[in-house]
């Protein structure tokens, strides 16, 4: 077997690909990822880093015809923010990467021989993200906001990012604008000196945009002018925050929040309902995806009413969307403002078969099982780093009939699968949604029971 070393060259060809979308090969059985290729290809590819594992290595030259699924990347910074993954992909080549992602780990992770069908496609693979978070810096000596370079805390200045919404590139460079024309320095990790750290959007549907400024201080006198300024150069703002965060970490909210103008929340519409989302509330960033994953998620969990309970339920997005079939819903959630956030959402749109409990998972788990609440189906939509074994330990001793789990990533749904089904707990259904186009991640439902076909999906 050849030994790879660093600053080798060796040509091969792209058979599969990674789960963050890198190309894979081999040499002499040693698999070696390399970014930004396509199956079928043949590359010069230069090793730059061997585990024990995996090699890595960066494309040189190509040595067969191009893919006919490669495409020319929309965006100048593809390859140099880290944003977008697949760019070079046909949209319908990284469908299915995505798919076979999700499959995959099922099957490897989750050992378990249920293969999912289909996954949902986005109709706008473009400016779909309704929430936008840049840093503010300094690029050769210009104030500028970007994206970090992987692996990095340089900022790669993009002013018209290709995936967030166009309203919030229009305000980012209109925030930077402000920046130069007040001589207002941007904030110096290294140094503790400046102000701004991150401008932080949202924007809904109707095109308006809440505006937080991350800061290291506040503004002083200068508030109400900066304000103005920004009022008067950006018509679609709604309101503007001021999020004070003295943290020396790379958390971007935290600290304090003053509205200076405006309102502090935006509204927004989901599956019909009406959604006020403060600054540090979770919400789907692209919606339209989102009511295709919430509407199969509710098909699932009630298909004929019963009792279900919302575990991680945020702001009550899920909740209000089952309270249409179920005939009882209880969300729980872990942060006391997104609940405070749900019951008020459940107020203003009148649901009156939804109720909020603020607890952890587990914790919440536990206190329905010793009121003695039996649910007919338990609705889990956990982190990236998929559910506490407490937590799921204590949702199956409640012996729901169904349980549906939403995950944003695969391998940990694939994980806690395994755990399900040692408890016999089975998928019988399930779908892949592209929620992030031009990224590596995908969304997945599964429909996980006891009964050998529990629903059937249409």
């Amino acid at each position: 077997m050849k030994k790879l070393v660093k600053n080798m060259y060796e040509v091969f060809e792209i058979t599969g690909y990674t789960a963050d979308g890198s190309g894979v090969g081999h040499v002499d059985g040693q698999a070696v990822f390399v970014p930004r290729t396509l199956v079928g290809e043949t590359w010069e590819t230069k090793i730059l880093k061997v585990t024990a594992g995996a090699a890595y290595g960066k494309a040189e030259k190509l040595q067969s015809p191009p893919s006919p699924l490669r495409r020319e990347p929309a965006c100048p910074l593809f390859g140099k923010c880290g944003g977008c993954a697949t760019l070079h992909m046909d949209y319908a080549e990284e469908l299915k990467f995505k798919l076979d992602k999700v499959n995959q780990a099922l099957h490897r992770i989750g050992g378990c021989d249920f293969t999912i069908p289909e996954i949902l496609p986005a109709e706008d693979t473009e400016h779909y993200r309704n929430k936008s978070i840049v840093s503010v810096g300094k690029v050769n000596g210009k104030t500028a906001a970007g994206f970090y370079r992987q692996r990095s805390h340089d900022i790669i200045p993009a002013e018209n990012c290709l995936l967030q919404d166009k309203a919030s590139n229009q305000v980012n460079q209109a925030v930077i604008r402000m920046m130069i024309r007040r001589r207002l320095e941007p904030y110096d990790e290294k140094t503790g000196k400046g102000t701004l750290r991150h401008i932080f959007t949202r924007v809904n549907r109707e095109g308006q945009v809440l505006l937080t400024l991350v800061s290291a201080r506040g503004f002083g006198a200068d508030t109400q002018k900066i304000v103005k300024e920004l009022v008067d150069d950006c018509p679609q703002l709604c309101g503007i925050v001021l999020n004070v965060n003295k943290t020396k970490g790379n958390s971007v909210l935290a600290g304090d929040f003053y509205t200076l103008w405006g309102s502090s929340e935006i509204t927004e519409t989901l599956c019909g309902f009406s959604f006020d989302i403060a600054p540090q509330a979770f919400f789907q960033i692209n919606p339209p995806q989102a009511e295709k994953l919430y509407n199969r998620a509710v098909e699932y969990a009630a298909p004929n009413g019963g009792t279900v309970l919302d575990m991680y339920c945020g702001t009550g997005t899920i909740s209000l969307c089952l309270s249409r079939k179920a005939d009882r819903v209880i969300g729980a959630e872990i942060v006391p403002e997104a609940i405070e956030n749900a019951k008020r959402n459940a107020a203003k749109n009148g649901v009156d078969n939804v109720e909020f409990l603020c607890a952890d998972a587990a914790l919440a788990a536990a206190q329905f099982q010793k009121q003695g609440i039996r649910p007919d189906c338990i609705v889990v939509d956990p982190p990236r780093k998929g559910m506490y074994p407490e937590a799921l330990e204590n949702l199956v001793q409640m012996n729901p009939e169904r349980i549906v789990y939403v995950s944003c990533d695969p391998a940990t749904l694939a994980r806690d699968v395994k755990q399900l089904s040692a408890h016999g707990y089975e998928i019988q259904a399930g779908t892949a949604v592209d929620m992030f186009p031009h990224s590596a991640h995908v969304e997945t439902v599964v429909l996980l029971s006891r009964e050998t076909n529990p629903l059937t999906v249409e």
